[in-house]
């Protein structure tokens, strides 16, 4: 399955909310409580990133015990990642940055993925490798809506996740753009919420983000 088919195989993750939670998860016992916030609050997509050693565990208990959940894996950066990830039950994949041989093993798995960007000639790479839908990060630091905004009109054909530095406050701005699915954010998961296990506080700053597509 070669790029643009893979991406094209199942419903688009940059039109799946308006929001994608980033998620650490440091207790695997936590990833169910907290995906079933996140959805009842109205973000169904879910990005568990593979930074802990309980991430696989938490992708893999999500898949099993949250089906209207879409878990996908994050901080993929190696070939064994991708294939982890698929092993846990992932339906979809982001990675921060890509390389050739990382791409390919994204693109092998079947699955959606958003490779990550933050210059021009990387959109460019990934467009002539029928790769259209990306991550863009780290947002903010990277430009943020007038970086994005300016390459829209050369390259439309690109569309974008940006993530990194986002809150409720600078969403609505990304959101707005042509070029824009959706982004990727950790507001609605402040540590202090996670560390009490205030599932009912996530799952209203869930269903405040979820509100935010203009």
């Amino acid at each position: 399955m070669d790029s643009a088919a893979a991406q094209s195989a199942a419903p688009s993750v940059l039109d799946l909310s308006p929001v994608i939670p980033v998620v650490v998860i440091e207790d695997a016992a936590d990833a169910v409580p907290l995906a079933r916030a996140l959805v009842a609050g109205g973000l169904p997509a879910i990005e568990v990133t593979l930074r802990t050693p309980a991430a696989l565990d938490a992708v893999r208990a999500i898949a099993a015990e949250v089906p209207e959940a879409v878990v996908g894996a994050g901080t993929v950066i190696t070939p064994e990642h991708v294939a982890a990830a698929v092993a846990a039950g992932a339906r979809f994949l982001v990675s921060p940055g890509w390389t050739d041989g990382l791409l390919e093993a994204m693109r092998a798995s079947g699955l959606p993925f958003l490779p990550g960007v933050s210059t021009v000639s990387e959109v460019l790479a990934l467009l002539e490798r029928g790769v259209g839908e990306m991550k863009f990060f780290p947002a903010e630091a990277a430009g943020g809506v007038p970086y994005l905004r300016s390459i829209g009109g050369p390259l439309p054909q690109a569309r974008f996740c940006p993530t990194g530095g986002i809150g409720l406050d600078s969403a609505p701005g990304y959101l707005g753009l042509a070029n824009v699915g959706c982004v990727g954010g950790t507001w609605m998961l402040p540590p202090d919420a996670l560390a009490a296990r205030d599932w009912a506080r996530v799952e209203s700053l869930a269903r405040e983000a979820a509100g935010l597509r203009p």
